[in-house]
């Protein structure tokens, strides 16, 4: 989880091979309206959000009742998105990518063929509610490379 830039989609895969887990990516589960939507620099409502964040959940849930683990790109940047994609697995992790603005924005300036513009990262990082302690979440750094972000979580051993 992190806002637009911090790197989800690699970590995400990365972790995913890893832990031989079934890869989610959440961007791909956006209905059409919200990509058209974020594509003209409009930020995404909460009430825009509920559908993807149970698509997403839904997907989880499916993963893990199939006896497979699951690891999904998702910004989940508040807290209630948090609780509700939790709904659908009681046991999430959320791993928060944390990333400083310019860095989130040079990254998403930089990015070839992906519907967010680079306008919408001030936005993002508006919306984001850092985890709490008393959420399930570990924080790491998101500038690092992703080889050692994954040496990081996965010496963690989560």
């Amino acid at each position: 989880m992190g806002v637009a830039g911090c790197g989800k989609t690699a970590v995400g895969e990365a972790l995913a091979k890893a832990m031989g887990a079934d890869f989610i990516e959440g961007d791909r589960l956006h209905p059409p309206q919200n990509v058209a939507r974020m594509a003209r620099g409009e930020p995404l409502t909460d009430a825009l959000r509920e559908g993807w964040l149970d698509a997403i959940g839904e997907r989880i849930a499916s993963s893990v009742a199939g006896g497979r683990k699951a690891v999904a790109a998702c910004s989940a940047l508040k807290r209630g998105y948090r609780e509700r994609l939790s709904r659908f697995c009681p046991g999430i992790v959320f791993l928060y990518l944390k990333i400083d603005r310019e860095t989130a924005w040079r990254r998403v300036a930089n990015r070839k063929g992906h519907f967010m513009p680079a306008s919408l990262v001030d936005s993002q990082f508006a919306t984001l509610e850092e985890p709490a302690a008393d959420e399930r979440a570990v924080t790491v750094d998101g500038t690092q490379s992703v080889a050692g972000i994954l040496k990081e979580i996965l010496d963690q051993g989560q």
